[in-house]
């Protein structure tokens, strides 16, 4: 965002991250597991939402990205109902609930998770090697809205505890760790308003300590693996300077377009506000998430009770 830009208020920025995330999903369903290549050669380049691709969605319907995320969401909602701060128990069997639905599409590692606590009651995965994809970096989002109004969001911090419990429900993998917390800190910096200076420190930090997750100059990987996803979105969102051409680069990587697109489009979202994000997509966009991510944007983010500003978030 140009310096002469207007900040999006804090209710922009919340809603334009969540409903940034469903349509950025929406958007990279069309064109999961193909390639760029294939991409330019069946569209062109794509822009719209269209539907279709591997899973043969509507045009708008989002995937397991937001379904999950919408969960999560539920979860701690229902948490603080019950006049608790977090419940991981809640969280599991708001997952649970999902995967019983029979959802159009359940990541591998996902799946077994939720699985494997349903049969064992377990709440953390053991760690695994191969588990290092992006699953539960992906559905993090309701655990920045939730702890926005912290000012600390480090080691021990309730953003770092929950954002690691609800990913090593699933994934117990150093580099998925690191993914979410990044990517979490990175979007509470630009809810905050403090733009994509703010959020590149983050980058770069994660970057520095770990030399894997660089991602400049990109390396054109854009698979399911959170290393490639982080670089992907990283390069997709620090590239561009609007929420449209940010979200177009990602899902145009191909690959795991859609949680590649999800993830740019949240943090574009939490820059840009949601009126930078083109009505076309929101009037396409699948009406019943559009209605619950914004619902439980400004509700986790307590922007529902009157007065009430985050600390970490005012301008």
């Amino acid at each position: 965002m140009s310096d002469t830009s207007p900040l999006p208020d804090l209710a922009a920025r919340v809603r334009g991250a969540y409903l940034g995330f469903a349509v950025g999903d929406a958007l990279g369903a069309s064109v999961e597991f193909l390639t760029a290549g294939e991409i330019r050669a069946r569209y062109g380049e794509l822009r719209d939402l269209v539907g279709g691709g591997w899973l043969k969605l509507k045009p708008g319907q989002v995937t397991d990205d937001t379904q999950m995320s919408l969960a999560l969401g539920e979860a701690i909602l229902a948490a603080r109902a019950a006049g608790e701060d977090w419940s991981l128990p809640r969280v599991a069997e708001h997952f649970a609930a999902w995967l019983k639905t029979r959802p159009i599409d359940v990541g591998n590692t996902c799946r077994r998770g939720i699985v494997r606590y349903m049969q064992q009651g377990s709440l953390e995965a053991t760690p695994h090697e191969g588990d290092g994809g992006n699953g539960a970096a992906m559905r993090n989002l309701p655990v920045v809205l939730a702890t926005l109004s912290d000012q600390d969001d480090g080691p021990g911090s309730r953003f770092a505890r929950y954002t690691l419990a609800q990913c090593r429900f699933t994934h117990h993998h150093p580099y998925s760790d690191a993914a979410a917390l990044a990517l979490g800190r990175m979007a509470r910096r630009l809810l905050a308003g403090q733009g994509q200076d703010a959020a590149r420190r983050v980058a770069d930090d994660l970057a520095a300590e770990r030399r894997t997750f660089r991602f400049d100059p990109y390396p054109r990987r854009a698979s399911g693996y959170v290393v490639d996803t982080w670089q992907t979105v990283c390069h997709a969102f620090f590239s561009t300077a609007d929420f449209e051409s940010c979200v177009v680069l990602a899902v145009n990587q191909g690959g795991d377009a859609d949680t590649n697109g999800a993830l740019a489009a949240m943090l574009a979202g939490a820059c840009y506000g949601e009126d930078a994000i083109p009505p076309r997509w929101l009037r396409r966009l699948d009406r019943e998430a559009r209605q619950a991510a914004a619902d439980q944007a400004e509700r986790l983010a307590g922007l529902d009770r009157p007065g009430h500003v985050p600390p970490s978030a005012r301008s």
